[in-house]
């Protein structure tokens, strides 16, 4: 994806980002608590700043009116046995501050994240989530991915479902 920016509104701007920066990270914290306050942290499958600064990955932020509200990347995933050997972009680490939700902003960031995976030459996108994140589901499947086995790794523990979409 190019650094150009993805322009939803007048006030709210999408682009690629650090995850290092402060006001990223508070967002980041507050998902973490979110995910820590329906899962043990054993059950939490977070990918941490610095990984998300590792260049197989594209880290979006949504700012409005420059303040950061809403996260999410994209990893390059190779091949595996659990997708036909095929490689795959995993969405990871979807967030929007609650004040700033009713926008479409999750909406635009998967749009993004996907657009960014499709020019890399990647077909499809996989991801985990939380049972208990029932918004987050039905987000996911409005988006057109549909329920999969467990890949890279994650156990089938009954806590996280699997998704995928073919791009």
């Amino acid at each position: 994806m190019p650094n150009v920016p993805n322009v939803i509104n007048a006030d709210v701007v999408i682009r690629p980002e650090r995850a290092d920066q402060p006001d990223v990270m508070a967002l980041l914290d507050a998902l973490d608590t979110y995910l820590n306050s329906l899962y043990d942290p054993a059950d939490n499958h977070i990918l941490g700043v610095q990984a998300l600064l590792a260049p197989d990955v594209l880290f979006l932020v949504a700012r409005h009116r420059g303040q950061a509200v809403a996260c999410g990347a994209a990893r390059r995933m190779p091949g595996e046995a659990h997708t036909d050997g095929q490689a795959y972009g995993e969405i990871k680490r979807m967030y929007v501050d609650p004040a700033a939700r009713g926008q479409g902003l999750a909406l635009a960031l998967i749009e993004a994240l996907e657009a960014h995976l499709r020019q890399q030459g990647i077909a499809q996108a996989l991801l985990e989530t939380g049972a208990a994140q029932q918004e987050a589901v039905r987000l996911y499947q409005r988006c057109g991915y549909r329920p999969r086995a467990a890949f890279g790794g994650y156990p089938d523990n009954g806590l996280s479902v699997f998704y995928g979409k073919r791009l």
